[in-house]
């Protein structure tokens, strides 16, 4: 079950950036082993921010759990016994939101996409990000015409805008939107970050959906 979120990540991508991301996961995943893939949620809970982006919207935290558990439930009642929830917006009323789901007796799992280690493909790695190197080098290879370069720009918070779980808190006023250093994406850095990322929700997560299939 892919879940995004209508938020933005600076003028050098589309805003919905993490659901055009999540979706193309979610999709490739259920290609290749083998099992239903539900239609995107597009609405999270987004990163608040000191001054507005005119087009992004955003759900409160509990009505985006209330989303979730209301969808699991249904499918539940129809005989589903497993549930994989993917996301790719690391901010923690959404990742929270997600995994505080329940269901009768499914097995529920999440995966935050960007929340996995990747500090072997990226240079940044070292803060969170919102727009920066990792999605910005997904989205040059997943959907390169999406993406404009010459728009992006890097920037660093304080402190005082990070939670203690190391996710951003909100986004500063004088931001250009985006967090991290979208500049040094690449495409060839997409491609890592893309085989990476889905080889460890296949052996982690999936491996026995695969051995299935």
């Amino acid at each position: 079950m892919p879940i995004g979120a209508c938020d933005q990540y600076g003028s050098h991508l589309p805003i919905g950036a993490c659901t055009a991301i999540v979706e193309a996961f979610a999709r490739d995943l259920s290609a290749r082993c083998r099992v239903l893939c539900a239609p995107t949620v597009p609405y999270g809970v987004n990163v608040p921010a000191e001054r507005q982006f005119p087009g992004s919207a955003s759900l409160r935290e509990k009505t985006l759990h209330a989303l979730i558990n209301d969808l699991l439930i249904s499918w539940e009642d129809c005989g589903f016994e497993e549930f994989i929830l993917l996301t790719a917006h690391d901010y923690d009323s959404h990742v929270e939101a997600i995994a505080t789901a329940t269901v009768a007796g499914a097995r529920v799992r999440l995966v935050e996409l960007l929340n996995l280690d990747l500090s072997e493909v990226v240079v940044d790695s070292s803060r969170a990000q919102h727009g920066g190197e990792t999605i910005t080098s997904l989205m040059l290879y997943l959907y390169p015409e999406a993406v404009r370069m010459a728009d992006a720009v890097d920037y660093a918070v304080a402190e005082e805008y990070y939670s203690p779980l190391r996710r951003l808190s909100r986004i500063p006023a004088d931001a250009p939107g985006s967090v991290g250093r979208p500049t040094l994406a690449t495409v060839e850095t997409g491609r890592r970050l893309y085989e990476l990322i889905m080889q460890k929700i296949v052996t982690r997560v999936m491996w026995k959906a695969e051995e299935e299939g």
